[in-house]
């Protein structure tokens, strides 16, 4: 097994170079969520990042997104410097979707109004047109939960994994630069998260996304995408892509890890298969 790539490269869609973020520096609750990290990302990645609590998979995804301005290193995304960029800005290129189905869509408004909101749709939305609620009809049905006969619906009456599904079509509707599941599936029942799994492995694929994907679940992180990451204190430790990433096996990680650290890993969330 590899480790980080540092080098740098003008063909990557997203590229840190020696990121590092410290909480509360020169607190006794000093915490250093991200340390010289380095990372490019290929037009086209899926990358699964697995790692304990604590090890800086969503502080990296905050300091993407523009949660946070980094303490030092540079953030390129498409080319374009957006280390120092507002949150805002960067929203435009970048999607991300939460652990909490209830994030990344407004409750009250209709099934309809959120997807014509996040399509970019100008004027009043109840200038909808009659080629956009097919557009909107057509996306839902891929799915395959019924939701193109509920557009009328308020977003709040949805399941949780109803929810989850529609907050994913909605960011990736307008194909985004990069797209970030921060542990998208964790807060939904078995059966409901492999159905969104699925929808996420399809469309990923299907556009053809650039995609980081924050999991637990290491048999998931192991199935999906063409590389898997893993992190630990602020650094990744492991970086597996192609026929290797292929071979391996829950068991061989947590080897790997072993290897690395001179530890088990023992957090329970991170055992899970």
């Amino acid at each position: 097994m590899t480790t980080a790539k540092s080098t740098s490269n003008t063909t990557a869609m997203l590229e840190l170079i020696k990121v590092s973020k410290t909480f509360n520096a020169g607190t006794p609750d000093s915490k250093k969520a991200l340390d010289n990290l380095d990372l490019s990302v290929k037009k086209g990645d899926f990358i699964t990042i697995i790692g304990a609590n604590g090890a800086g998979k969503s502080s990296l995804f905050n300091a993407i997104c523009g949660t946070f301005l980094t303490d030092s290193g540079s953030i390129l995304l498409d080319g374009t410097d957006i280390t120092f960029m507002p949150d805002h800005r960067r929203a435009k290129s970048i999607g991300r979707l939460f652990q909490d189905p209830m994030m990344g869509s407004a409750p009250g408004m209709t099934i309809e109004e959120n997807l014509a909101l996040a399509a970019g749709h100008g004027g009043w939305l109840s200038s909808i047109t009659k080629a956009e609620r097919e557009e909107f009809r057509a996306r839902l049905a891929v799915l395959d939960l019924g939701l193109e006969d509920k557009m009328g619906s308020r977003v709040g009456q949805l399941s949780g994994g109803q929810r989850q599904a529609l907050t994913l079509l909605m960011a990736t509707i307008n194909p985004p630069k990069v797209l970030l599941l921060d542990e998208h599936t964790a807060a939904l029942d078995p059966g409901t998260s492999e159905k969104v799994l699925k929808l996420t492995r399809d469309i990923v694929e299907g556009q053809n996304l650039t995609c980081l994907m924050i999991t637990h679940n290491m048999q998931s992180a192991i199935e999906l995408g063409n590389r898997i990451l893993m992190m630990d204190g602020g650094k990744i430790i492991m970086d597996v892509e192609g026929e290797e990433k292929k071979n391996l096996t829950v068991s061989a990680l947590l080897e790997a890890f072993r290897k690395k650290k001179g530890v088990e890993l023992s957090n329970d969330r991170m055992l899970m298969i």
